[in-house]
């Protein structure tokens, strides 16, 4: 992975060859302080590491303070337009700001901003959407396009910078793979400090899954990317469980256990998807390094479960439940074989327990 500096976002490390940060955004209404936690806890049981609020005005701004006592997950706050809103969120005790200084009004405003965040221990993020670009570069570069997102976001960065501002983190979001890719790389060029990444607007669950597993794939193959958000038009439990997977798939980090499972065909004659399902709920909160195979029939299925530390392969309504390599029970009927297996992993969840 390129290396940037490391700056301390509340109590990690991002940069620096530190471990990819998992992020989220609570879509609750901020000023709802109770709606606002819930979410909060159940992105962190998932495994979100920091997690983005939206602070539209002051009461939002004010609710800031009673979430930070309740949590001790890193809090950024998500500020557009009014310099105020940072400054308050600051004294509320946010570990950082996601802000674009060029829709800040003036460069005294981008400096109060700048000398509370010094005061406070704060890191900004300094976020360009492609959605938001400045009017001028519009017009000088004749639309969007990586060349103007980078240049954007420098421009942002050097109004910090001559305050002696350098815990920075910079974004480029565009909904479009292929120009995120294009700016993320330039960005990585021109600048040392850690990158957030991730594909904006990348649609619903499926499409913007796909979506962002592509384009973040690539750029953390590539090195690229310091933290990262999944973006999806879905509740954002589901955004922690992409960036987990893509990690997964990387070979970059791990949490929890791998489930492995047939695609199903004409060969398949058990319910192989209500087996599924029992198995990753009995999962859905478990931290075990371990791998899970579900599989459906008789032709791939024994070896696969075989490679497992736990696993089923399904025949004519029934199955064989593997072992760390062994056969360790066979079951007739559909039922019978879920129950069985689900015991079977209980378990080996509580042999891992910690």
């Amino acid at each position: 992975m390129a290396k940037t500096r490391a700056l301390r976002l509340g109590g990690l490390t991002v940069g620096g060859g530190a471990p990819v940060v998992v992020q989220s955004m609570t879509n609750t209404d901020t000023r709802n302080v109770p709606a606002t936690l819930a979410q909060i806890r159940q992105l962190e049981a998932l495994g979100c590491e920091a997690v983005r609020l939206a602070v539209p005005d002051s009461d939002a701004a004010g609710s800031l303070a009673a979430i930070r006592a309740e949590t001790a997950l890193p809090l950024i706050a998500d500020i557009h337009f009014n310099y105020r809103l940072a400054l308050a969120a600051l004294e509320a005790g946010v570990d950082g700001l996601r802000i674009n200084p060029g829709n800040i009004a003036s460069k005294a405003h981008v400096n109060k901003i700048v000398d509370a965040a010094k005061a406070h221990g704060a890191v900004i993020r300094v976020g360009v959407n492609s959605g938001s670009l400045e009017k001028s570069l519009l017009r000088q570069y004749g639309g969007v396009c990586p060349e103007a997102l980078v240049r954007s976001a420098l421009q942002h960065v050097r109004l910090l910078e001559k305050r002696g501002f350098y815990d920075i983190k910079v974004s480029l979001k565009s909904s479009s793979v292929q120009d995120t890719l294009a700016s993320y790389r330039l960005l990585a060029d021109a600048c040392e400090y850690p990158l957030h990444i991730g594909i904006t607007e990348a649609g619903g669950l499926v499409r913007g899954a796909v979506k962002s597993a592509v384009g973040i794939g690539i750029l953390l193959h590539e090195g690229i990317g310091d933290t990262l958000r999944v973006s999806l038009t879905a509740d954002p439990a589901e955004e922690i469980k992409v960036a987990w997977e893509i990690l997964r798939a990387l070979g970059l980090r791990c949490r929890g256990p791998e489930i492995i499972s047939c695609p199903t065909c004409g060969r398949t004659e058990i319910d192989l998807f209500a087996l599924l399902r029992a198995v990753e709920e009995t999962l859905a909160h478990s931290t075990a390094q371990i791998k899970v195979a579900v599989m459906g029939c008789v032709v791939n299925g024994p070896g696969e479960a075989r490679e497992a530390d736990i696993g089923v392969a399904g025949g004519r309504d029934m199955g064989s439940i593997f072992c760390k390599g062994r056969v360790v029970r066979t079951v007739k009927g559909q039922d019978a074989l879920l129950a069985a297996f689900v015991r079977e992993l209980q378990a080996l969840l509580s042999d891992h327990a910690p």
